[in-house]
């Protein structure tokens, strides 16, 4: 059985304290895992960012029983910290710190015995192959020979680690292969569209004994298959703890307006911001909630009552963080179908603009960015622009939903700039474009 190596490192694009934005996924699928791998050991990820923090149980056993470990200190993230300064104070030795070069580290973790990695100025790995084979090394030494690189056991001589009896490693090591399976198993079925197939690996499962990584695959690939009701049933079976992650609280608000169910999502997602604060994400699925409470509104007086107040919704989340156009977008798309100009229109739009611009540069981007750069070069009636943009965002387009998503708000622009006269042959070019 292969040595298991857990990787401490953040999840998705993070920027650092020069405002770089890192993009940790593809650092650890195209550096660190494979080097664990050429050394002949399994990878493990942390699972607990995923779903908000809660899954400490998984997190403190891969940190006390994994026999290797590798932390990345890029951008002092606060979790990866405190999980460094876990496995120090458990393990003595097979503990390794890689940074991205440049990186300015804080002072107590400076002495530690660590690997820069090289990003060139687009933030990519410029010198993968060095880099991969400096951390293979440093796991095939480590191997040979354990070296003490933990300050506290260097610092205490007569320190002693915490013996683990065999029968909890093994049952450990048991759950790790199995999430690991588990998961390879849900990306082959997500990847296939197969509904079914993920129903009944739901349940097969024993809820009590799954690691919660594993059932927030299972609830993320219902949300890829667009499967509400199969979203909110899973929910009501999860423990505890997952229930009240701000990552399930704001998954089961967009199921549940998904199913046309407005109250209960609204409600849901006050509850999050009651609990957890605002953020982009939260204001963004809120602010969803009342757009389509605006367009289920036969009334006019309350129909215009709730175009109001997804638009303030939209503009609050784009607030909390301009550096998601998400709520920004959304705030001018409805901005732009009123009959009377929002004097907020024109001081946001160039500012989302230049921020979805900026990401784009900075980025790998996805679906989404471009897609949010056409929906801006739409309104700010930039024909040329949108449809260059709709060219890069098609081929980005992983689930059918999100280009519905465009269209459907291509088609209000289109209906409301006809009322008003206005020429739309072109923009009839970009919603066909998106069929």
């Amino acid at each position: 059985m292969k040595p298991l190596c857990f990787i401490l490192m953040p999840f998705g694009k993070k920027k650092d304290e020069k405002g770089r934005e890192i993009d940790f996924d593809t650092i650890y699928n195209t550096l660190i895992q494979p080097a664990v791998e050429e050394a002949g050991m399994e990878a493990v990820r942390a699972d607990e960012e995923m779903v908000g923090g809660f899954i400490h149980k998984p997190m403190f056993e891969r940190l006390l029983l994994c026999d290797y470990a590798i932390a990345d200190l890029t951008t002092a993230n606060a979790n990866v910290f405190y999980e460094l300064g876990v496995r120090h104070a458990a393990r003595p030795h097979h503990t390794l710190s890689v940074f991205s070069e440049n990186t300015t580290l804080p002072f107590d973790v400076r002495p530690l015995r660590s690997y820069p990695y090289k990003l060139d100025k687009n933030q990519n790995l410029s010198q993968l192959d060095i880099d991969k084979e400096a951390i293979y090394r440093w796991l095939m030494e480590a191997k040979k020979k354990p070296t003490t690189d933990s300050p506290l056991f260097q610092f205490f001589d007569d320190l002693t680690p915490q013996k683990i009896s065999h029968e909890k490693t093994d049952i450990f090591r048991e759950q790790v292969e199995y999430s690991l399976q588990a998961k390879k198993e849900l990306t082959r079925l997500r990847e296939a569209k197969d509904l079914e197939g993920i129903k009944a690996f739901e349940e097969n499962l024993n809820f009590e004994g799954t690691e919660g990584g594993v059932l927030i695959d299972i609830y993320l690939s219902y949300r890829a298959l667009n499967a509400w009701e199969e979203m909110v049933e899973l929910e009501s079976k999860m423990p505890l703890y997952l229930q009240n992650s701000l990552l399930v609280r704001e998954q089961l608000g967009f199921a549940l307006n998904r199913l046309g169910k407005r109250k209960e999502a609204e409600n849901v997602l006050l509850e999050a911001i009651e609990k957890y604060g605002e953020s982009s994400e939260t204001l963004g699925l809120l602010g969803r909630v009342y757009k389509d409470r605006w367009k289920d509104e036969t009334n006019p007086i309350l129909k215009t009552s709730w175009l109001h107040k997804a638009i303030d919704t939209y503009v609050r989340g784009f607030q909390t963080d301009i550096r998601d156009a998400y709520p920004g977008v959304n705030a001018i798309t409805l901005m732009s179908s009123l009959n009377e100009v929002d004097p907020r229109l024109k001081e946001l739009l160039p500012v989302v603009l230049f921020a979805t611009k900026q990401r784009i540069a900075q980025t790998s981007p996805d679906y989404w960015d471009y897609a949010t750069l056409m929906e801006l070069e739409v309104i700010a009636h930039h024909p040329k622009e949108a449809k260059e943009a709709l060219l890069k965002a098609l081929p980005l387009a992983d689930e059918e939903w999100m280009k519905k998503t465009t269209r459907d708000t291509m088609e209000m622009l289109r209906e409301k700039w006809k009322e008003r006269g206005e020429d739309v042959a072109w923009l009839d070019e970009v919603v066909e474009g998106l069929r």
